[in-house]
């Protein structure tokens, strides 16, 4: 995560046979503690006026745009407002997004000093966009704890080609590949927080609703409950607002850019995870260092700013997920000499790269070669037959 109203970190030039060249897999030449040393001490420093600066500036945003839209759509001859209102759960969705980032931090204890205040705002956000606060915290947390290993990561675990469904080849291609975004985008959260859809496999039913699932041990389960009274609470509201308004106005104004939440939310997660350089690990060769460098960060343009720059800090964030987004530009920086080719940015445009990642990452596959080493290294291929 990087700091809102800065720069991104500029791409490294890579024509796109660089870009894709397959990272480092060996064991890195450095330690977690020489990255650490490379960056600033203040980097690590949270402010609490400084992080809700964020949230009130969000929100500021978020309330002009809801201002304008309610009180003059109306007013404009038809059929422009078929225009303004997809416009509105566009840009609407993005501000919203970064609040969604700013709660994400908070699960990180990276808001502030004050364990208690950094729940308290992360439930309120997450839970006002329908988020399950401390389910997601838990589940997200062992996600950070097993990057990149295929047999403990939390959510965009790749398949191997022994679990590739049999109509795989049969919408691996542009139709399909459509398709499947289509509904990837559209349904990934609400299907992967209500049935763990592209999450890591239980050996039962595994639900981010269930204090009593699989995912949560038994110190986390009165949380849970309180993220589903968070989530009750919200949803309540909004069926009040539906019958004060009208359920068209509800879908307008909230369900709109909450479906555009909701879709970036799963692409960024998704793009920042899949690409044809990163590597994946079974058990015989992952650590977590290695782990949490198999990740990579992308350029979203001027939503970088917008999304407080998860989108192209991600690998500092990966590695130091207490930072506050505020301070991880500054750290990105640092960090990438000392990473050199471990450090792994890829500046497509993110529709491109979608569409890309969509077509060529189908499953991880080890390379065929006698090296017992590389058995237990896995890449993204697509070759089905």
């Amino acid at each position: 995560m990087g700091a809102g109203g800065r720069m991104s970190v500029p791409p490294s030039g890579k024509v796109e046979s660089d870009v894709l060249k397959r990272a480092p897999d060996s064991k890195p030449p450095f330690t977690l503690g020489q990255i650490k040393k490379a960056i600033p001490p203040h980097c690590f420093q949270r402010s609490v006026l400084r992080s809700f600066s964020y949230v009130v500036y969000d929100l500021i945003i978020a309330s002009l745009f809801y201002y304008v839209a309610t009180n003059y759509f109306h007013l404009l001859p038809h059929p422009l407002p078929y225009v303004t209102w997809p416009i509105y759960w566009a840009v609407q969705g993005c501000v919203l997004t970064g609040v969604w980032v700013i709660a994400h931090e908070c699960g990180h204890h990276a808001f502030s000093d004050y364990q208690l205040l950094d729940d308290i705002v992360g439930l309120t956000l997450h839970s006002c966009l329908l988020v399950p606060y401390f389910s997601w915290k838990h589940s997200h947390r062992r996600h950070h704890s097993n990057t990149g290993s295929l047999d403990r990561d939390e959510v965009f675990v790749p398949k191997q080609k022994s679990g590739i469904r049999w109509y795989s080849k049969y919408i691996n291609n542009p139709p399909g590949r459509f398709l499947t975004l289509t509904i990837t985008l559209t349904l990934g959260w609400p299907l992967y927080l209500a049935f763990n859809i592209s999450g890591r496999p239980y050996d039962r039913f595994a639900c981010h609703y269930d204090p009593y699932g699989p995912i949560y041990n038994d110190r986390e389960r009165v949380e849970i409950f309180i993220s589903d009274a968070g989530i009750l609470a919200v949803t309540y509201g909004l069926y009040r607002l539906a019958v004060a308004k009208g359920l068209a106005w509800v879908l307008c104004v909230y369900g709109g850019p909450l479906l555009v939440v909701n879709a970036f939310l799963v692409l960024i997660t998704y793009l920042q995870h899949t690409h044809p350089s990163l590597p994946h690990y079974d058990s015989s060769e992952w650590d977590w260092l290695k782990g949490a460098l198999a990740t990579i960060d992308r350029d979203y343009g001027i939503l970088n700013k917008v999304f407080h720059n998860i989108t192209d800090t991600h690998v500092a964030h990966h590695l130091f997920s207490m930072m506050p987004h505020y301070h991880a530009m500054e750290a990105t920086k640092a960090i990438k000499p000392i990473l050199g080719d471990y450090y792994q940015f890829d500046g497509t445009p993110f529709y491109k790269a979608m569409w890309r990642e969509a077509k060529e990452c189908i499953y991880v596959h080890p390379d065929d070669d006698d090296n017992q080493k590389s058995k237990g290294v896995f890449w993204y291929t697509n070759k089905l037959d």
